[in-house]
């Protein structure tokens, strides 16, 4: 499997990490849309939400957990913060791992796309 995000997991690709824990890694992304952009990945590889079976409600739950942390960390959860999980091309998927944008720092507009 050539997965860049299991290549971080692992350590082999080079990433700002700024959280990890026993199930997930966080780090900032390289193509930021708002001044704090953080994604936050499990560290089983699962290709999209598409994906995901009964069997794996606690990679969705940790992602959650992990963001929610990456948010205190960054001073955004007394403002405000979006999280975003992309399914396929049309909502902007570009790598296929499961993957959790954490993103504030400045007023979010609605509807996003």
């Amino acid at each position: 499997m050539d997965c860049i995000f299991c290549g971080i997991v692992r350590g082999e690709v080079g990433a700002q990490v700024v959280r990890e824990d026993t199930d997930t890694v966080a780090f900032r992304d390289l193509n930021p849309q708002a001044p704090v952009h953080v994604l936050v990945i499990p560290r089983q590889h699962v290709a999209s939400v598409n994906d995901v079976g009964e069997n794996q409600r606690a990679v969705l739950g940790g992602l959650i957990i992990a963001a929610r942390a990456v948010a205190q960390a960054e001073g955004l959860a007394e403002s405000g913060y979006r999280l975003v999980l992309n399914a396929g091309a049309d909502a902007g998927l570009t790598v296929s791992h499961i993957h959790l944008h954490v993103l504030g720092g400045r007023a979010m507009r609605w509807p996003p796309g």
